[in-house]
């Protein structure tokens, strides 16, 4: 009798998992198709733009969509990054899959476009990499709902400051708002939420590949920072010349690139 327990609970145990794992891959699936079928459109209905502008104009509606289901899956807001180490739930599970179908999308525009980025296309290898852990792993889903927040939540203005300059605002006010808001909401998220959700994810029983993502990801934004000062001061500079005043030295302008 008891044999026979262990055997209906180990058939559906197992049932359950492969049930779970079957549909974050169609999931992944699904929303690969989504993400190709949205630029393909972009593509067609603005036709006179280029590549880079459709698949900015698709990277905007991802973030968008991305900050709205990881803000949907938080379980308390007193804690957002609660509980720690845990089973991701069914709505973490599908923020993190649309981010990964997001991510192979856009891995294989960086296949097809004009000029290949090998930074881009390492980053998104990562990316695909660690959220696929924690998919694979079904734990720390709290921990990756908050990186993908953080990581998400200045990328619209980001993809904004290169929409706007091609369609003929490069150097007016209206994309010096967007540089400055921009690097205001990456700086808040990254130098601050990122290095505490980096402590507390390293700090937790997590998986060692989710800790090496967590480090790794926090380095890379670090790296960012810097040079996101560096063209907010040359944006500046540029802007009192205008106005005659005073400037300091210039420096180099932000390279244009997705920071996800």
């Amino acid at each position: 009798m008891s044999r026979f327990w262990w055997v209906s609970f180990e058939q559906k145990f197992w049932k359950r998992l492969m049930g779970e794992e079957c549909d974050v891959v169609n999931l992944i699936v699904l929303g690969v198709i989504s993400w190709s079928a949205v630029f393909l459109l972009m593509r067609k209905m603005l036709s006179k733009r280029t590549f880079e502008f459709s698949n900015r104009i698709v990277s905007t509606i991802h973030a968008i969509l991305a900050v709205t289901l990881a803000s949907l899956s938080v379980e308390d807001w007193s804690c957002p990054v609660c509980p720690l180490a845990s089973t991701s739930s069914p709505k973490q599970r599908q923020a993190l899959g649309v981010t990964v179908a997001y991510f192979i999308y856009d891995l294989l525009c960086c296949l097809f476009d004009d000029r290949f980025s090998f930074d881009n296309a390492l980053h998104h290898l990562v990316g695909i990499l660690g959220l696929g852990a924690g998919l694979a792993f079904q734990k720390c889903g709290s921990e990756q709902v908050a990186a993908l927040f953080i990581t998400e939540i200045s990328s619209p203005f980001l993809h904004a400051r290169e929409l706007l300059k091609e369609v003929g605002y490069r150097e007016t006010n209206l994309n010096l708002a967007a540089d400055i808001a921009f690097a205001v909401i990456f700086s808040i998220a990254r130098m601050v939420g990122g290095p505490y959700l980096t402590f507390v994810t390293l700090s937790a029983n997590n998986p060692l590949l989710i800790k090496a993502t967590a480090l790794g990801l926090q380095l890379v934004s670090a790296f960012w920072f810097y040079k996101i000062v560096k063209m907010i001061k040359y944006k500046l500079t540029k802007t009192r010349k205008k106005v005659g005043l005073p400037s300091a030295s210039a420096s180099p302008s932000l390279q244009t690139a997705k920071l996800d």
